[in-house]
């Protein structure tokens, strides 16, 4: 499997281990695989039975050619093994007999971005070698929570990697800012700017296609790398768990093989529904994806409209990392509907002008797929508090902006069909906005909100959250978008 550029048509192929070492295309663009595999109903039942560690890697090698199905395995099993995912890697929860929740919070940091972030390494230490990098690989991330954590966790004390993280220093949530300022490891580094999330994105966009910082890097036998979801070492991993999803829908009878379910995701990015995408492009039987955004509903209109425009008020909201006006990932699918040129037309517009509209035909054709939601803050908290109250299940804020999409979609379909809702966070790393919407009331604190809600819930916190407050604070920087590029080649010196 070879690997392409979104943006240039008959572009260089590259190997996956490349693809996955460098993170973006020469040319600006993300990768794609040229061609999208297929995977069968026979291929599904033969999964059935599997555990998620051997369904992950049967997915892995249908996209990471260059990479065995021995090395693979090996990966796979440590990354999602008892150790780092207690109970089991990715389980899904019946919420209200239609809606089924995919829980992707049970790993180290309790988030979704760990069932990536913990088998990414493993593949880009692997590519090190297939490329024959001498190289250390600085890998410079933007997030808006959850992806800073995961990483930073994923990458500590990997050999011939760095890792260096910036987040808002207001739009992550305390128990998110602590996480990383916390951080252990020997090669982590974590930053905040004055800013949000797409100013973050886009200074590490900015270093990343600076020839200057390559250069003046490439003289410290340093490279740059992303573990971002532009990275296509991100996605794979996505893709597996909606595979396992179904599998297990139909393991417990929920479902029979063949039959068509709907996917609902919440998301900012566009990463995390297009692995979605993807497999159902490859075969499995997904109808409609629900695309669910929070107030920052830039995604909705797009779906709706054809028109892609950032230049609107940008909130900051109770789900923090789906505050995002620049979907990056939105590319990727754009290559597959209209093809590199346009999607480079599309992407020169969105730099200059902020906006761009798809033609009809294009926009048409995502339409056939996707439907856009999204939820207020009022309507995130209310799906909070009646999950909680008429069916027993404790989510997210994140997951609550799914769950509204999720139901208000089927209350304007009719629809009938099961509904996958990808479960994103644990509802501790928001514990206070969650506490507020079962009570109405504040917690004592960001951090003492942990306990209440416990308390309140008779729910555990989880062990990576359960004594965030007592570890030692190691990062504290916070500065201007424009001395990110001066902070990256001071650490890579270090």
């Amino acid at each position: 499997m070879q690997y392409v550029s979104t943006r240039t048509k008959e572009a260089e192929r590259v190997s996956a281990a490349y693809a996955i070492k460098t993170g973006l295309a020469p040319d600006g663009g993300l990768f794609m695989p040229e061609a999208l595999p297929k995977i069968t109903l026979t291929e599904l039942f033969e999964l059935l039975d599997c555990s998620y560690a051997e369904r992950a890697t049967y997915v892995f090698s249908k996209f990471l050619t260059d990479y065995s199905v021995t090395e693979l395995l090996a990966d796979t099993t440590v990354a999602y093994g008892e150790e780092r995912f207690p109970g089991g890697a990715a389980p899904i929860r019946n919420i209200d007999g239609q809606v089924t929740s995919l829980e992707l919070w049970h790993g180290p940091t309790s988030a979704f971005k760990d069932m990536a972030l913990q088998i990414m390494p493993r593949l880009l230490s692997r590519a090190l070698g297939k490329t024959e990098e001498k190289r250390e690989a600085l890998i410079l991330v933007a997030t808006s929570g959850d992806t800073g954590k995961a990483a930073l966790e994923g990458y500590r004390d990997v050999p011939q990697i760095k890792i260096k993280v910036f987040y808002p220093v207001d739009g992550v949530s305390r128990v998110q800012k602590l996480q990383m300022q916390t951080q252990v490891g020997n090669n982590v580094d974590v930053a905040a700017i004055y800013g949000n999330f797409d100013d973050a994105q886009t200074g590490v966009k900015k270093i990343f296609g600076d020839a200057k910082i390559a250069e003046a890097l490439n003289a410290e036998g340093v490279f740059l790398s992303s573990a971002n979801s532009i990275n296509w070492g991100r996605l794979a991993p996505q893709i597996a768990y909606y595979v396992s999803a179904y599998c297990d829908m139909v393991k417990n009878g929920s479902i029979v093989l063949g039959d068509a379910v709907d996917i609902c995701v919440p998301t900012g990015n566009f990463g995390n529904i297009f692995a979605a995408y993807i497999a159902k492009e490859m075969g499995l039987p997904f109808q409609k994806l629900i695309c669910a955004s929070n107030q920052n509903n830039v995604l909705t209109d797009f779906l709706r409209t054809g028109t892609y425009d950032r230049n609107r008020h940008f909130y900051t909201t109770t789900s923090p990392s789906m505050d995002i006006l620049i979907s990056s990932n939105l590319e990727r699918l754009l290559f597959l509907v209209c093809g590199a040129e346009k999607t480079a037309a599309y992407m020169e517009e969105l730099s200059k002008n902020g906006k761009y509209t798809l033609a009809e035909d294009e926009i048409a054709k995502i339409q056939e797929t996707f439907v856009g939601y999204f939820a207020s803050e009022e309507d995130t908290a209310s799906a909070i508090r009646n999950t909680f109250e008429k069916y027993g299940y404790l989510c997210d804020t994140h997951t609550a902006v799914g769950y509204h999409a999720a139901r208000a979609y089927i209350a304007d379909t009719e629809s009938r069909r099961k509904v996958i809702l990808a479960s994103t966070a644990s509802p501790y790393k928001f514990a206070s906005s969650v506490y507020r919407a079962l009570t109405g009331k504040d917690a004592d604190g960001d951090l003492e909100a942990l306990e209440q809600l416990s308390a309140l819930t008779k729910v555990d916190i989880p062990a990576p959250l359960a004594d965030i407050g007592k570890r030692v604070v190691r990062f504290e920087t916070v500065m201007d978008a424009d001395q990110m590029a001066d902070s990256v080649l001071a650490f890579a010196k270090k």
